[in-house]
């Protein structure tokens, strides 16, 4: 089976092997407002993100811009090479300010502090589930997952060895009282707030 995608004004149109497909299959595709994500060699694919989606994912930078010590960077929709078959591009990370220096393209595991999901209904399954357990298994600290259908209501996770103890949760109306990857309080309600 091979993958085809048509590149727009042009029509060229790429030829991907058969899988399992490989990171650098992966920078073939064309940037058609898709997410391309793999997994174990497995094509993922995710529409663009919603309004809401996008304003959390805003609100959130501002709450955890205040409270960041020197020495991190915040950024979202980062690439993340955790091997050459499995790539996610998470809502939002917590970087040293040294993987700055690194590869310009993407994130190696070990420069993340924190990986956070925004879920929404496309990515439920992979949010919850395969990204948890793929980011634990990489060595990540730290994962958040935010549920807009709860309020919305934030799920802190800390590494155990290779997997994560069960999240805390924080819902709205209840102010979150984080310490990794540094000390920040909020209200999960704040997220999908548009006052300023």
């Amino acid at each position: 089976m091979t993958l085809m995608a048509t590149i727009e004004p042009a029509r060229r149109t790429i030829v991907l092997p058969a899988p399992p497909y490989t990171v650098d299959d992966l920078l073939k595709l064309p940037d058609d407002g898709n997410r391309y994500e793999l997994c174990n060699g497995s094509l993922l694919v995710s529409p663009a993100p919603t309004k809401l989606h996008q304003l959390v994912i805003y609100q959130l930078q501002r709450i955890l811009d205040k409270a960041a010590p020197p020495g991190l960077v915040l950024l979202s929709t980062v690439n993340l090479r955790i091997t050459d078959k499995d790539f996610y591009i998470p809502d939002f990370v917590v970087a040293t300010e040294e993987s700055m220096h690194t590869d310009h393209l993407m994130f190696a595991p070990d420069e993340l502090l924190l990986a956070i999901e925004v879920v929404s209904p496309s990515t439920q399954v992979k949010d919850r589930t395969l990204k948890a357990s793929a980011y634990a298994l990489a060595g990540i600290p730290a994962y958040w997952r935010i549920e807009l259908g709860e309020g919305p209501a934030l799920y802190a996770y800390e590494l155990n060895g290779d997997r994560y103890d069960p999240p805390t949760a924080y819902k709205a109306g209840t102010v979150a009282n984080l310490t990794e990857p540094f000390p920040v309080r909020f209200d999960p309600a704040e997220l999908d707030s548009t006052r300023r």
